[in-house]
């Protein structure tokens, strides 16, 4: 009687609720403290580029292809802060839209490569010295040889320059770091336990890719195609600035390099602005890419 009496006596205050949104940025921040230090950095970069390429045609202060021949070749000042090209067009605005070609195309590139390559490395992979495996590793062994932008020089030449030129020619070579190493990746799995009890059990070869292969091999694949975007994104760069990629009036970090090659020594600024933001952009997705191997290799926190 007395214990009830002190129950009753005690008063219980609610617990506080976390809200999702607290929980959410809790959980990212714990996701990014455990990683290498290059990922946290590439991921500050990345996202800072990618908001600025985003909102660029809001926040330019002239239009990029506006030509001004009074204004050309300013340095910078108020009125233009990196000054103006050999056509009086605002480099700023031109550097704040200038990525936006040669980034989608890179990110379209490495993601067609990326499920292509992936898809016929694992079936390589499972048919392990069969006829379909033996073919793609061979095709495999060849392309792999030739570097990319000489194929793609050669796809762009005679097929004419443009994007969908430029995608393709970089996706027919792109392909195959992917495939091997999901194929590699496949035959370690291949004598896992859990594999050979699904084979035991009837399953089929599809439902053991999809549910057993590819959930196990996507983290070291993602951490390769974040450096595979980084080199598309120089190589894209490189047939720009030869004048097979994207074409002119169009504003692209590579074009604008090309253009302000002949004023170097009057206007620096005019190659150093582009040649920077191609540079951060590459040096962000390879630090992610870097960070993420680290994680796959080791599994641990990556803080070393």
């Amino acid at each position: 009687m007395r214990i009830d009496k002190a129950v009753q006596g005690i008063t219980f205050s609610p617990l506080p609720l976390i809200s999702r949104r607290h929980s959410a940025v809790w959980h990212l921040w714990r996701f990014l403290r455990g990683r290498h230090w290059t990922f946290r950095a590439g991921i500050v970069i990345l996202v800072v580029l990618a908001t600025t390429l985003v909102v660029a045609p809001w926040i330019t202060p002239y239009d990029p292809a506006a030509q001004n021949l009074i204004a050309r070749l300013l340095p910078p000042g108020a009125e233009h802060w990196l000054g103006t090209d050999q056509l009086g067009r605002d480099t700023f605005s031109r550097l704040l839209v200038g990525g936006r070609f040669t980034v989608t195309i890179a990110m379209i590139t490495v993601i067609l490569s990326f499920a292509i390559g992936t898809v016929i490395g694992v079936v390589a992979g499972r048919v392990e010295g069969g006829l379909f495996d033996e073919i793609t590793m061979r095709v495999v062994d060849v392309l792999i040889s030739i570097p990319d932008v000489v194929v793609a020089i050669f796809l762009v030449a005679i097929m004419g320059p443009g994007y969908l030129t430029v995608i393709a020619s970089l996706t027919v070579i792109g392909w195959t770091p992917f495939a091997r190493l999901a194929r590699g990746l496949t035959l370690a799995i291949n004598a896992q336990g859990y594999i050979q009890a699904a084979e035991v059990l009837g399953c089929s070869r599809s439902f053991i890719i999809c549910r057993h292969v590819i959930p196990n091999i996507i983290r070291p694949i993602a951490a390769v195609s974040f450096l595979r975007f980084g080199h598309k994104l120089i190589t894209v760069g490189a047939l720009s600035f030869l004048g097979l990629g994207v074409q002119p009036p169009a504003a692209d970090w590579a074009l604008m390099l090309a253009d302000a090659q002949p004023y170097v020594e009057r206007l620096p600024i005019l190659m150093i602005a582009p040649g920077l933001a191609i540079f951060f952009a590459a040096l962000s997705v390879t630090w992610i890419g870097h960070g993420l191997d680290i994680k796959a290799r080791h599994g641990g926190s990556g803080d070393e």
